[in-house]
């Protein structure tokens, strides 16, 4: 802990690609750990590894972060008191820490070229043996191999690990872990390029920002027992490191990872956290719903506001298993979030998507419309398919036969839906209520099922058969509207029919 006993916490993001949900809920814990504990949430861009450099991967990581309300009280746009924030930016500071591990004797330069170190790893498989550094350079005179860097030759840095005996670290989510020293490998520190491994700049970093809890992926276990070795070096007190449980796929094989599509039912599904606000998630049933992804409150409940989950957040409660990402699920989620949002709120929600959908709404329409089909709703980009023909001076073509109903003919058909217009001309007010007692007594009165009389006046009007409920549609669509859609589609019928 900090002098303060503050808890700082970090996401340390690569910009290597677009953030993908494993990365988020990541961030998620590590925001929801310090928020429960008043500390701090501090992003710190690890940009080392240039040769996989994505330029997008920087505005996509703040713009998702952001858009799921997780805030950073330090980093690269605010900066703080420990930083620079890019981790390109404080090379100094690793060089100066590895020069310090070579000169005390915690590590050492080699000199061998990747074409080595390629050759020896194929030997040993081979030999059917795990591929690490044979550690050629170990043993080279310090004081020679120190001459031989100042005369320019290329070297990398390499942590002398312990031959023999064991490491052990606690983890907060999985207890005790110990790791035979003998199968670990003396891993770079410092590359010839002079840019650190993951494994110097994160333990620089952690401690010089002070940093009082690591919380990261579970793939990163591997690494711990070097970085044990690298805090005991330099003389330093590891944070508390808590590893979080893998994200699987919906099929419960393999993880969500930001390079891997997911495929389920015939469709890919979003990954990368731009992908699920294009497809209309909303961020707070994101936010709910990833804190439950190896996470739980209680075994039992789901719905919590934002409050209560920082409130209720412990390591205690992660649980260490993988945890599936059930996309169902989150499209319950994000249904139950929508129905709780005010017409208007989901109104202004949904005019970016239709327009990007290249249909021109009327706001005011739109927000007569969201009674109608917010109940329908699992995710935001599903409503273009419920409304474009409300926004049309005419319907695209549909087939005719759609018009008529099961057990029906085009001849039976074409009668019910002239009295129908007959009816619909008439009806005042031209609101639901008295549009639906109106065309069900008709139905009655013509001894002719209501789903079946129904149909033909849907069609007509939407050009589909599904399509929200027909008497606020009619109303919404208002009654010149509703007329002329019904007279193109007698017209239609009366071709059916005469050519049936």
């Amino acid at each position: 802990m900090t002098a303060s006993n503050t808890v700082r916490v970090r996401f340390p993001p690569s910009p290597t690609g677009l953030l993908h949900v494993g990365g988020l809920r990541s961030a998620l814990f590590n925001w929801l750990f310090a928020r429960h504990h008043g500390g701090a949430f501090v992003l710190r861009i690890e940009d080392t590894d240039r040769a996989r450099y994505c330029p997008e991967a920087l505005p996509d990581l703040l713009d998702s972060l952001r858009w799921m309300g997780l805030d950073w009280d330090e980093g690269p746009d605010i900066g703080g008191e420990y930083g620079p924030y890019f981790q390109s930016e404080r090379l100094d500071l690793y060089k100066q820490h590895a020069r310090q591990l070579v000169d005390e004797g915690s590590a050492y330069y080699c000199f061998c070229s990747p074409e080595r170190l390629a050759q020896v790893r194929q030997e040993q498989m081979k030999r059917k043996e795990d591929p690490r550094y044979d550690r050629l350079c170990r043993d080279l005179d310090p004081a020679v191999a120190s001459d031989r860097v100042a005369h320019g030759e290329p070297a990398v840095v390499r942590l002398k690990m312990p031959l023999t005996g064991q490491t052990t670290f606690h983890d907060l989510i999985r207890g005790d872990i110990t790791v035979e020293n003998s199968t670990q490998d003396d891993a770079v520190l410092l590359k010839t390029d002079g840019f650190p491994t993951y494994h110097l700049a994160n333990v620089v970093d952690d401690h010089l920002m002070e940093i009082t809890h690591i919380m990261r992926a579970q793939e990163w276990i591997p690494t711990a027992p070097r970085h044990v070795q690298l805090y005991q070096a330099l003389g330093w007190q590891m944070p508390a490191i808590a590893h979080l449980p893998v994200v699987l796929a919906p099929s419960g094989r393999g993880k969500v990872g930001k390079r891997k599509q997911v495929i389920a039912g015939g469709r890919a599904l979003p990954v990368h956290v731009r992908d699920f606000r294009a497809a209309g998630y909303l961020p707070e049933a994101m936010f709910n719903f990833l804190a439950l992804v190896g996470w739980s409150y209680d075994g039992h409940t789901e719905f919590m506001t934002r409050k209560e989950i920082i409130d209720r957040f412990s390591i205690e409660r992660i649980n260490p298993a993988p945890a599936a990402f059930d996309y169902d699920k989150l499209d319950h989620f994000n249904g139950v979030y929508i129905r709780q949002l005010s017409p208007d709120d989901l109104t202004d929600r949904l005019m970016p998507i239709l327009e990007q959908a290249g249909i021109d709404a009327d706001r005011e329409m739109m927000r007569r419309i969201i009674p109608l089909i917010q109940e329908r709703l699992k995710r935001l980009v599903d409503v273009p398919g419920l409304v474009d023909f409300f926004f049309v001076e005419e319907l695209p073509d549909y087939d005719p036969a759609l018009l008529v109903p099961k057990k029906m003919s085009a001849a039976e058909t074409r009668p019910l839906l002239t009295e129908a217009r007959t009816l619909l001309a008439k009806i005042t007010p031209f609101v639901s209520d008295s549009l639906e007692r109106s065309l069900r007594a008709l139905a009655e009165a013509r001894g002719v099922k209501a789903g079946q009389f129904f149909t033909p006046i849907r069609v007509a009007v939407c050009g589909r058969t599904v399509a929200p409920p027909l008497f606020g549609t009619l109303e919404v669509l208002g009654r010149e509207q509703v007329l002329g859609r019904v007279d193109l589609a007698l017209d239609k019928i009366a071709s059916l029919a005469a050519h049936s």
